[in-house]
């Protein structure tokens, strides 16, 4: 098989801040700005902040860009923690207020995307506006479909299964909270050769896929403490549901959806955002899972422009 060669693009420098005894890695470009918020860039499960890299410097032109690695992913210290979206949430809501000093426009893929949910609905003095590319996390009445899930979803039978399909799907859940089990499948699912094949899945654009992108998710997934995130990510109880969430919710929200996302039904899931947050902004685009690293500059366009639409409601400081 071929490798891509596309133009790597060198992602912006970053530092780390303290947050509970854990070290925390983020990147900042750009001024800020009197009239326009600040942009918070939250990854996916397994992505960090490289994963933003085309976003931050196509953005950091006209706003303060911030991106962070949530706890037990990139560079951010991997501790062995419960993970959860309340966890992430309450990491988010204290960058904002220590270190970005003022609210800012969450912008979030997958699992990033629930953890900025988490935020905008749970603490509203910290969100000026909520951006979700692909997001994650289950409604109330549906199947979850948060990245892990996925993934799980791989090796668990249908909705509707006979008993003895039954007793297999128990017995596969059952195999996979073994502890060896799970340190196969981690040794497994970090290989460079699986993340290609599960990015080739989930990029409509192959020629994202590039050696530096596999390295920049492969890379993290080897840091002491990885497999201890990856066990919790998957065991831990479910957060609040997405449907709750929004109806909490009081910030503007745009809804940036890669049509060809084999994990996400776009136009269902959509409609389910549409009952809770009628007014929102919403634009499909022909992209895969993470429509931010597929096709930047469109994404880039469409943020910068909603940003710039809600810029004169929001209350600053």
């Amino acid at each position: 098989m071929q490798t891509t060669t596309a133009p790597s693009t060198t992602p912006t420098p970053g530092k780390y801040w303290q947050w509970r005894g854990h070290n925390v890695y983020y990147v900042r470009a750009g001024e800020k700005q009197s009239q326009r918020p600040p942009l918070l860039l939250v990854h996916g499960f397994g992505a960090s902040t490289d994963h933003w890299r085309k976003n931050i410097t196509g953005l950091c032109q006209d706003f303060e860009v911030f991106a962070i690695d949530l706890l037990g992913f990139g560079r951010s210290a991997k501790p062995k923690l419960q993970y959860s979206g309340d966890l992430w949430r309450d990491q988010l809501h204290d960058f904002i207020s220590e270190v970005i000093g003022q609210k800012a426009v969450l912008a979030g893929n997958s699992l990033g995307g629930y953890a900025c949910l988490c935020v905008a609905a749970q603490r509203p003095d910290s969100a000026a506006g909520l951006v979700l590319l692909n997001s994650a996390g289950p409604f109330s009445e549906s199947q979850p479909t948060s990245e892990p899930e996925a993934l799980q979803s791989e090796i668990q039978p249908p909705k509707q299964p006979s008993s003895l399909e039954k007793l297999l799907g128990d017995s596969v859940k059952w195999i996979f909270q073994q502890p060896l089990a799970q340190f196969v499948l981690f040794q497994y699912v970090r290989q460079r050769w699986v993340i290609r094949q599960t990015l080739e899945k989930v990029y409509l654009d192959k020629s994202a896929i590039t050696d530096q992108l596999i390295e920049e998710i492969s890379r993290p997934a080897f840091d002491a403490g990885a497999l201890d995130v990856f066990v919790s990510v998957f065991s831990s109880p479910q957060g609040e549901k997405v449907d709750v969430l929004l109806k909490q919710l009081s910030c503007s929200l745009l809804m940036l959806w890669g049509e060809a996302d084999p994990w996400i039904n776009a136009k269902e899931r959509s409609q389910k955002f549409r009952q809770y947050c009628p007014e929102l902004t919403e634009h499909f685009l022909t992209a895969g899972h993470c429509p931010h690293d597929e096709i930047p500059d469109r994404v880039n366009q469409l943020l910068q422009d909603w940003v710039l639409s809600i810029a004169s409601d929001i209350k600053f400081h």
